[in-house]
């Protein structure tokens, strides 16, 4: 069985020591930097601009999962693989033509992911999947850190996992939103192959050991 990953999120990082804590990271235990872009249309928020994910990419020694929470992600696919993101992760609400947006964040050499607000179904994924490197479930409602965890999530992964093992996928399944302690080795057990942890990680009083401690409970 695969290593379950750790990605901290960096929307709940200190901006005004935001090279601090990338190198907190880079120290720590963790798999991934997970990056959230929100425009304030899609999502009433607004995060990262392209500067600050160049200055991001500069100092992260690890793979840069961006989660683009915006609309018409199309525009804006080759520039965030000239800033170097791994992993481009679109929403499938913001989607009119998902397939050939996959194909598009493929061919510009980037893993493609495709991510679920909680009201939409797993469902909706079933004639694509195979094309989808990785599934972000939205186990909040997405524009803002620190929400507390919706329940249904759980039933969710199991049949994200039923989906990708019958049509034979290699899919990811990743959870954003209100991950702790408390019900990583759940969702680990229901299907998550990676755990976006915000809050859970920055506010604690040591990063690095939380980090460490959420990684040993799921693997």
């Amino acid at each position: 069985m695969s290593e379950k990953k750790i990605a901290p999120s960096l929307l709940a990082a200190d901006f005004a020591n935001l090279q601090r804590d990338i190198e907190m990271v880079n120290a720590s235990k963790a798999d991934w930097f997970h990056i959230d872009v929100m425009d304030g249309v899609f999502v009433p928020n607004i995060s990262f601009g392209m500067p600050v994910i160049e200055a991001i990419g500069r100092h992260a020694k690890k793979t840069l999962d961006v989660h683009l929470m915006i609309v018409d992600p199309d525009r804006y696919i080759n520039d965030f693989a000239a800033l170097g993101a791994d992993i481009l992760t679109v929403h499938y609400e913001a989607c009119t033509h998902l397939h050939r947006t996959l194909q598009a964040i493929k061919g510009a050499g980037m893993k493609a992911g495709v991510a679920l607000n909680p009201h939409s179904s797993v469902s909706l994924l079933k004639d694509c999947i195979q094309d989808i490197d990785l599934v972000c479930i939205m186990s909040v409602n997405p524009g803002f850190g620190g929400q507390s965890f919706i329940d249904n999530t759980f039933e969710k992964v199991g049949e994200l996992k039923a989906l990708i093992q019958s049509k034979n996928a290699n899919t990811l399944i990743e959870i954003d939103g209100g991950v702790t302690s408390k019900n990583a080795s759940e969702l680990v057990a229901a299907g998550a192959d990676v755990l976006v942890a915000g809050s859970f990680v920055f506010k604690s009083d040591h990063p690095i050991d939380t980090i460490e401690q959420l990684k040993k409970q799921v693997n």
